[in-house]
């Protein structure tokens, strides 16, 4: 049998493979969503995603004779190098992630590879998996393989977790998401806390105004460093990745979907919630036909789903752990709630991720009845 080789991407043909990978090896998962291949491609591409502009990465493929057996990315954000160790990254900390491999044996050999590049670029750390960053999709499932992961959600298979603590990794942070029924009303607690907010007259809850998208996305952007910024594994965003990735989002945006809160006239507090556009992915594939795309921008157009996904939600931090705090967060859940049933005919909602030890935002999930239905583990290993 032909020895593994392991070698580094280097030209457009090579990238193409390494993308291709991964719908090679999760064909036979029912719950595997194929993300566009135009868009992977982008993703890993300088000059494309502008993660590049403040990261070196290394796209590796592991062969076998001239078969492709498995891939990894090799990662140092110089954005996480400048945060505090305390806070998950930090100096000298690197990250690894997109592992796929067929066997035990090819996943260490390629987990071993990105390592020993960390070294030879000055790590002594590695936070892992991380694809490409924790604004991207962090962690690897441990728990809800039985069901498809929502829009830019990832999913993993179940074999990747012994493999990876095989390998000397250990548990730094587990990422949950709840999922609940969202056409059932929240329990009169909730209802009660609602009612009041919206006889204050110093709170405004309002859509974003999407002909101002710009500016919308600038007040969440600015509430959002401030609100996580002291949370683990935080890393500030570019302006070049705010731009970048509204464009992406906008496609996505619904006025009745994203709400900004304001009090005494100030935005405190915003929600994001996407319609889950896996749906329509899992049934075109990567490489859709002239009738995919067809059915993709009618999707988008004008969405029907069943599951609606909250993403991003954040309150300023000097209101945080306030009774305000919580009061903004239930008026903007169950208005965005009562919006997804009656535009957009859901009926599940999933929110996080959310850091297993966030008290505050596994309060208000498990106030409004959600569940855990996925967690994702972000691992760590001294080089």
């Amino acid at each position: 049998m032909a020895a593994i080789t392991i070698s580094p991407v280097t030209t457009k043909a090579e990238r193409g493979q390494w993308v291709d990978y991964v719908y090679k090896a999760n064909a036979g998962d029912p719950n595997f969503v194929p993300q566009l291949r135009g868009e992977e491609l982008e993703k890993i591409t300088a000059g494309g995603n502008p993660f590049h502009e403040h990261a070196k990465c290394q796209f590796m493929l592991a062969k076998q004779g001239d078969r492709i057996v498995g891939r990894i990315a090799a990662l140092i954000d110089e954005q996480a190098l400048g945060q505090p160790v305390e806070q998950g990254m930090g100096p000298g900390t690197g990250n690894w992630g997109a592992l796929e491999a067929e066997t035990q044996d090819i996943a260490h050999q390629l987990i071993a590879a990105a390592e020993d590049w960390l070294r030879a670029q000055g790590m002594h750390r590695v936070i892992a998996p991380m694809n490409l960053s924790v604004w991207e999709e962090p962690g690897l499932l441990v728990k809800g393989h039985d069901h498809p992961p929502t829009v830019m959600m990832g999913h993993q298979n179940a074999k990747f977790q012994p493999w990876i603590e095989a390998a000397g990794y250990i548990k730094a942070k587990n990422l949950q998401t709840y999922e609940l029924d969202i056409t059932k009303e929240f329990p009169p607690l909730i209802q009660r806390i609602v009612a009041s907010g919206e006889k204050n007259p110093k709170i405004n809850v309002r859509n974003v105004v999407l002909k101002d998208f710009a500016k919308e996305a600038a007040i969440i952007l600015d509430i959002l460093n401030d609100a996580w910024s002291d949370n683990w594994g935080f890393v500030p965003i570019t302006d070049s990745e705010v731009a970048y990735t509204g464009k992406k989002l906008k496609p996505l945006i619904k006025a009745d979907l994203v709400q900004i809160a304001e009090y005494e006239g100030e935005p405190v507090a915003f929600m994001m919630t996407l319609p889950d556009m896996n749906e329509v992915l899992a049934k075109i594939g990567p490489k859709p036909s002239p009738l995919g795309w067809i059915k993709l921008l009618l999707w988008i157009w004008r969405p029907r789903v069943k599951t609606m996904r909250v993403p991003l939600m954040g309150v300023r931090k000097r209101l945080q752990s306030s009774r305000l705090a919580s009061q903004l967060a239930f008026m903007m859940i169950e208005y965005i709630r009562a919006n997804s049933v009656a535009n957009y005919g859901a009926s599940r909602g999933e929110i996080g991720w959310i850091l297993d030890d966030n008290q505050g935002m596994n309060s208000i999930a498990r106030e409004i009845h959600s569940v855990v239905n996925k967690e994702y583990r972000i691992y760590e290993k001294a080089l």
